[in-house]
């Protein structure tokens, strides 16, 4: 059994994933979480000087989707077959490009322009996620009948959405069943 160190600010950020899929596996981890003032003395032990960073039996990990892809292959949340991966591969890509687009302006933005690019860049996310979704026949999920990391990602990236505007996903019962 392999040993787990998480690395990351005292934050859900860009950990948050990896965190869920431990919780929803079961499996143990140490989560190392660094003030903002602290990481600067550890960013020269991180391969990128940036975290997240997984270790694995002392082998660093970065990347934030990179991680959650390997954790969800090794606790079987990434699909049942090739197949099925590259679906829920597609649903955790269509949910990054809304991170991307949306997320500079949540950390930087007053509220009155956060809820205006959220409403924007969300009409799209959320049009391709139930295409998507109908598409891969989920129904209580984003793909399938089971529990995968795009489900996890979703409801990780729903949770500071829904604290901006928390009625976003009210026109989506589809998707609200999936949180």
């Amino acid at each position: 059994m392999p040993t787990y160190k998480l690395h990351y600010f005292d934050l859900r950020g860009r950990a948050e994933i990896s965190r869920l899929i431990f919780a929803a596996a079961g499996e143990k981890y140490e989560d190392i979480r660094y003030k903002r003032e602290e990481y600067p003395q550890h960013k020269s032990e991180m391969p990128l000087g940036q975290i997240p960073v997984l270790e694995v039996d002392g082998v660093k990990l970065p990347q934030s989707i990179s991680i959650a892809r390997y954790l969800a292959k090794e606790f079987q949340l990434a699909g049942k077959d090739n197949l099925e991966q590259a679906k829920v591969d597609a649903v955790v890509d269509t949910v990054t490009d809304f991170v991307v687009s949306y997320f500079p302006i949540h950390m930087k933005a007053d509220e009155t322009t956060k809820k205006e690019a959220l409403n924007e860049q969300s009409l799209k996310l959320f049009k391709n996620l139930q295409t998507l979704q109908e598409l891969y026949q989920g129904n209580d999920f984003l793909v399938g009948n089971h529990l995968t990391y795009a489900d996890l990602w979703f409801y990780d990236i729903t949770e500071t959405v829904l604290g901006v505007d928390s009625t976003i996903l009210d026109k989506y019962p589809n998707l609200t069943k999936v949180r």
